[in-house]
């Protein structure tokens, strides 16, 4: 365990069975379809590689940076695109994988958004939930884990770009964060 994280909420077989189990029902319900993944940078990167390498069904993927966080450890409130997508979706099956809901802002904003661009379908996928943190209804299609409302990291989730690279999801010690705030 890395020396800034206070415990391990999620180990690396218990991840890669819920991305297997996600796949699986992403690969029947979109069987005979090709959606697009939309991963969401830079968190979702490695969840989104994980869980394309487990589907069953042609897809292909495309990626948007969105920034609310900074190096925060909450929500501004204010999402920006920070990059676009590559190609249209009209008229395509997207999914946007998305590493951690919680407030619900971002995830609203960029539904909104895809919307307006007139996909044949529209869902989420993401790894984690701190529904104590909602500030906005929003239920997302595919739900990995709920998790307390503690600051993680690893697995694709970061404080300041760091921790991405763990292979767990952990709780970032409160002295690490703090320091910075």
């Amino acid at each position: 365990m890395h020396q800034d994280v206070a415990k391990v909420l999620l180990d690396e077989p218990t991840i890669q069975a819920k991305v297997r189990e996600l796949a699986a029902r992403l690969s029947e319900d979109y069987q005979g379809k090709c959606p697009v993944l939309i991963c969401i940078l830079k968190g979702a990167f490695i969840f989104t590689a994980d869980l394309m390498r487990h589907l069953t069904i042609p897809t292909r993927v495309d990626f948007m940076a969105i920034s609310s966080y900074g190096n925060r450890t909450r929500s501004s409130g204010v999402v920006q695109i920070l990059k676009d997508l590559d190609r249209s979706i009209e008229g395509e099956h997207v999914v946007v994988v998305e590493d951690i809901i919680d407030s619900g802002l971002t995830l609203t904003y960029l539904q909104e958004n895809l919307w307006s661009r007139r996909p044949a379908s529209l869902r989420s996928c993401v790894l984690l939930d701190k529904p104590s943190r909602r500030e906005v209804p929003f239920t997302p299609d595919y739900l990995g884990f709920q998790v307390p409302d503690e600051f993680v990291v690893g697995y694709g989730l970061d404080y300041a770009g760091l921790y991405r690279q763990l292979p767990y999801i952990g709780v970032l010690k409160p002295e690490v964060y703090q320091k910075h705030s």
